[in-house]
């Protein structure tokens, strides 16, 4: 157990060194291997090695598939920061506020798939 621990640090931080060594060489390249689900990748195959449930990791998988238009919404104030005049703590705060509530959508979407 403890070398699987140690195991997905060291993948997750030799990708994330990687990239950002990439950044400085081959910047779209960088860009479009960072906007890659990478976290849900890694999370996914490790969630499965650790815990070997199919079944959970089909359930994990459709969790994250709801999760990130709802986790969206983050930003949604960020878009209108100009038109309304709005701080960047103001945008961040209210973005905050509606992850909230994008959680509580979140569960009652994923209790109907």
């Amino acid at each position: 157990m403890m070398w699987l621990a140690i195991g997905k640090v060291v993948v997750a931080a030799v990708l994330i060194s990687f990239v950002s060594w990439l950044s400085g060489k081959k910047t779209s390249l960088a860009g479009f291997i960072t906007a890659l689900p990478l976290t849900t990748l890694l999370a996914l195959a490790f969630s499965h090695l650790e815990w070997g449930d199919s079944k959970q990791s089909v359930e994990y998988a459709k969790s994250v598939f709801v999760a990130i238009p709802v986790s969206l919404l983050f930003f949604v104030p960020f878009l209108f920061a100009q038109k309304l005049n709005l701080s960047f703590w103001t945008c961040y705060s209210s973005g905050i506020f509606l992850l909230g509530v994008g959680y509580f959508a979140h569960s009652f979407i994923t209790k109907l798939i």
